[in-house]
């Protein structure tokens, strides 16, 4: 079933009707107006689109009736609602822009494909009169990556691709399903659990991105349980081969991930599955300091300890989600207690909190916990048990909503994730973070003002990890998006400088744009140029996406 988008929210995240448990809490954004060093946080509510005047729409009549031929007159949408909600992604950038009204990046209209054929047969009409196209799946993009950009072209449209969401076949023999690239993450899992499967893949954006969202981004992880994956360009169809995929030369895959829709638009993918495990157990640990708890992340991947998730928050990161999960809550006696031990043991000064899930056959996932407990314990950890593990998965999904709550108090919000292997981890982690420190320092709203920069460890091999940085800082109203500018652009001359990658996960999308030459070379941008020659020679394809 398709997703509904008149139930979302248009200019912020998820569904319209999600309960918001957290504006209510006065006892929070007193505290956290003082941590920001800002005597009150204000109300800046959102405009709504019913004071808002999107610009006409430049569809031509003959245009809009070849594409009425190919999807359906019903699936060729120019309402304001769907014009306004394929305007943007929801990076922080993005929402400043929706919530100040900004459409004029809104698409002349939005298609909804219903198969490959359909597909095809847009990008052909397209490419033939110059209409610029825009995939969209989710449209949860964090790094700018979704706008009806137009480039040199006069119209714009959107392909969203919420209706193709079958899971068309699944293999058990071989472990591998076939489903369209529409198909969300709840969707798609619920329908693998059915027949006994998982992917077992889930960002933080799950509950609304996609598939083809995740290929084309290259998620943590794509590289390894994508098989082969169908992606329509202007010039026909390119299937990245039939499985098993010949090993031989190229790998055309890695032609599609990553590509955020420049090259074409996924339409399907073969993906490899796992047995849906008889144990997922998730348990916390309290380490010292984030060192320490870094320090046993790497020593269970070299030492080969199957953990499918595990994330380190650093001790800011700990100490925010502690007082928001305990401010205006009088703390019992067994509180009390668990807080004088944790200061008799020195887990009171830095304390980080990490979250492991250890899942597969009941048997070899508790082997597996028991050797990770171990290296913990060497490493100095403290066990919190499967409660505070359960408490984290429960809440892992919640994130982006709290975003739009802080975004109505005037309180900006944004992440600048980056990679390296473990010998730069340390240097990484500090130079990011003096520089988030002092960017903020020199664009907050009055003197005395500050932000909070906080880390987790996440996506680690024996090689190296991520680290995902969240800024929280209070918003110059009158210069917002110039403020968010500074703070993003020191971000990333610090992850250059220190030997991180420009994005590990979250895509390249519009944000980092600047910087992509300086990682790839010009020999990879000019091999980058050469393949959207190929695939799509009139450049309709997502322009000023990952070419600068």
């Amino acid at each position: 079933m398709s997703v509904d988008r008149t139930r979302m929210r248009w200019n912020g995240w998820g569904w319209a009707a999600h309960k918001d448990i957290v504006a209510p809490r006065e006892e929070l954004w007193t505290w956290l107006a003082a941590e920001l060093g800002m005597p009150a946080l204000l109300a800046t509510p959102a405009r709504p689109l019913e004071e808002l005047t999107l610009p006409a729409s430049k569809l031509s009549a003959p245009d809009r009736t070849a594409l009425n031929a190919i999807v359906g007159e019903e699936n060729v949408r120019e309402t304001a609602f769907e014009r306004a909600f394929h305007a943007l992604g929801r990076s922080y950038h993005d929402l400043l822009r929706l919530r100040a009204g900004d459409l004029s990046t809104a698409p002349d209209a939005v298609v909804y494909p219903r198969g490959t054929e359909e597909v095809l047969a847009v990008l052909a009409l397209a490419a033939k009169q110059r209409i610029a196209v825009v995939p969209f799946g989710g449209g949860t993009s964090a790094v700018g990556g979704v706008s009806g950009t137009r480039g040199p072209f006069d119209t714009v449209i959107t392909l969203d691709m919420s209706a193709m969401n079958r899971l068309i076949d699944i293999d058990p023999v071989s472990r591998t399903a076939t489903a369209e690239a529409g198909i969300n993450g709840p969707a798609l899992e619920k329908a693998l659990r059915e027949k006994g499967f998982t992917l077992g893949h889930m960002p933080d954006s799950f509950e609304f991105s996609t598939l083809g969202g995740w290929i084309a981004q290259r998620d943590a992880g794509a590289t390894d349980w994508l098989v082969v994956a169908k992606l329509a360009t202007p010039r026909g169809l390119l299937s990245t081969g039939d499985f098993p995929a010949s090993a031989a030369g190229v790998q055309m895959k890695d032609i599609v991930a990553g590509s955020e829709g420049m090259f074409g638009v996924i339409t399907e993918a073969v993906v490899r599955l796992h047995k849906l495990p008889q144990m997922s157990d998730c348990r916390a640990w309290l380490f010292r300091d984030f060192e320490s708890g870094a320090a046993a992340i790497r020593t269970a991947m070299q030492e080969g300890i199957a953990c499918s998730t595990l994330f380190l928050s650093d001790a800011e990161e700990t100490r925010f989600q502690r007082a928001s999960h305990t401010l205006g809550k009088t703390p019992g006696i067994v509180q009390w207690l668990v807080a004088k031990y944790f200061k008799l043991r020195g887990y009171d000064k830095l304390p980080c909190k990490l979250a492991a899930v250890f899942e597969g056959d009941e048997r070899i996932a508790s082997f597996e916990r028991d050797r990770f407990r171990a290296v913990a314990r060497k490493h100095g950890a403290l066990s919190l048990g499967r409660g505070a593990g359960e408490q984290w998965r429960k809440t892992r999904f919640q994130a982006p909503y709290f975003r739009d709550t802080l975004l109505d108090r005037g309180v900006g919000i944004d992440m600048v994730e980056t990679a390296a292997s473990w010998s730069k981890l340390e240097a990484l982690h500090a130079g990011v973070q003096a520089a988030l420190e002092a960017a903020i320092r020199e664009a907050v709203p009055r003197e005395g003002a500050r932000g909070l920069v906080m880390c987790r460890m996440a996506h680690a091999s024996p090689q190296g990890a991520s680290l995902c940085f969240t800024v929280v800082f209070p918003r110059l109203l009158d210069g917002d998006i110039e403020q968010w500018r500074r703070i993003k652009n020191a971000a990333v001359e610090a992850v250059l400088a220190n030997g991180g990658t420009l994005s590990h996960h979250l895509g390249v999308g519009q944000d980092h744009l600047p910087w992509i030459a300086q990682e790839k070379g010009q020999l990879g941008i000019d091999v980058l140029r050469a393949v959207k020659a190929a695939l799509d020679p009139e450049g309709i394809l997502n322009p000023g996406k990952l070419l600068p």
